[in-house]
């Protein structure tokens, strides 16, 4: 649909039915509406295009509900795609060019003859979409030259993932140009995981690009790898009486990739003294037999960490059987005894590096405050280290709750948020 015509046809509220079913949220119509409508004017401004003819892409943030940091060493992780997302407004060009300016950000251009990985380019959204182009290239899929225009409501840095978030929105748009929309949710998935482990140099597991593209609340193991069993779960937060509110600490994630990048090695490091690669390949009962050796030649945080992965993998699994047979309470428990372990023997709740600043801990210990023994729990969310926090509330505590938080960590910093259906899509 051109420009003009599809800002005439989002401003008469014919986009409104598909809006409510991505968003789930009626009372955000208004700001939906013209979010979009001020992309596609940002869009034609930029690329002097006020008729072209263009396609909206959009991509969730996630949120990860169990399972901290197990998916790297194969292991189960429990999460969901939000109603926080990034949406694209695209049209293929001419050119072997690809173009794409983000909000806030400088356009970003990028020959199709010139892909490979450059060392130089890591951490920056450039290796992310280089490495998207060239995976698909590579997997023997088409790609082409496009103009993008991206605007996001998932924060950098807010434990939502908003790379892997970018990664899925810029596979939807290679796939839905050029591909006929048939590369499928989980194949985008490890495309992206590759952008962000090769190109951007940012090692990392696959949960966050799984959530982000396959959408919904799912239990997803990743004993393989490359064929991950994905399992959807259904639960109605309001049902049972909850809301979903993820709080923004404001921490700096300056200087953390060495925090993030220790956590697989050290578990990894585990693993490898048994002559494997991962975690999952050795049993918990190697591990406990053989502390004294371990704690003597890796130190006692990669064992910490190691005995962290079995109880959190297991915690998983009672998690998805809770939610199963309705049984919130139980779930909620375990969703506290994985904070407690993530706080304990994980150890990414601050950086040792900088004790003195512990967003995330003050963000913990005001929720304990708050939320009391029935009220709801709280956990660290994500990778840790600074961010984000993860709160299960009672919907008569919400507002109590999201009070208390925005109050020490300023206004807007808890969001109550849904669990979206969807994953990565075209939505024009």
């Amino acid at each position: 649909m051109k420009t003009n015509e599809l800002i005439n046809y989002i401003r008469d509220g014919k986009l409104d039915q598909r809006l409510s079913d991505i968003y789930l949220d009626n009372l955000k119509m208004d700001y939906q509406r013209s979010r979009y409508i001020d992309a596609i004017a940002k869009y034609s401004e930029i690329y002097g295009e006020d008729s072209a003819d263009v396609e909206i892409y959009s991509a969730p943030g996630r949120t990860e509900v169990g399972g901290n940091h197990t998916d790297h060493q194969h292991g189960q992780v429990l999460a969901a795609s939000i109603n926080d997302d990034a949406i694209a407004i695209v049209s293929k060009n001419s050119s072997d060019t690809v173009n794409v300016k983000s909000e806030g950000y400088d356009m970003i251009t990028i020959s199709l003859s010139d892909i490979a990985k450059r060392d130089d380019e890591e951490g920056t959204t450039l290796a992310l979409i280089k490495g998207v182009l060239a995976s698909f290239k590579d997997r023997g899929y088409t790609i082409g030259g496009f103009n993008a225009y991206i605007t996001s409501d998932v924060l950098g840095g807010s434990g939502l993932s908003s790379s892997a978030a970018f990664e899925t929105i810029i596979g939807n748009v290679i796939s839905g140009l050029y591909n006929d929309m048939k590369v499928d949710a989980v194949e985008i998935a490890i495309i992206g995981q590759y952008a962000e482990s090769a190109y951007f140099g940012k090692p990392c597991g696959l949960m966050d690009q799984m959530a982000c593209s396959v959408g919904s609340l799912c239990h997803i193991d990743f004993k393989d790898p490359k064929n991950p069993i994905i399992e959807p779960i259904v639960v109605d937060l309001d049902e049972v009486g909850y809301s979903l509110c993820i709080t923004d600490t404001k921490g700096s994630h300056a200087d953390l990739t060495p925090d993030y990048a220790a956590v697989p090695a050290e578990m990894k490091a585990v693993a490898a003294f048994f002559g494997k690669d991962v975690l999952i390949e050795v049993s918990e009962d190697e591990v406990v037999a053989h502390i004294p050796e371990l704690r003597e030649k890796l130190g006692d945080r990669g064992v910490l960490r190691a005995l962290h992965f079995y109880e959190e993998n297991k915690r998983v699994e009672k998690e998805v059987a809770a939610l199963r047979s309705k049984d919130f309470s139980s779930f909620l428990a375990n969703v506290k005894a994985s904070g407690d372990s993530s706080f304990k023997f994980l150890q990414n709740v601050y950086t040792s590096h900088d004790v003195q600043h512990q967003n995330v801990s003050i963000a913990l210990c005001v929720s304990e405050k708050v939320l009391g023994a029935d009220g709801g729990v709280a956990r660290v969310h994500g990778g840790g280290f600074a961010g984000t926090i993860q709160a299960f509330v009672k919907n008569d505590k919400v507002a109590e709750y999201k009070a208390a938080l925005d109050k020490v960590f300023g206004d807007g910093a808890c969001n109550v948020l849904k669990i979206r259906k969807y994953g990565g899509i075209q939505v024009v």
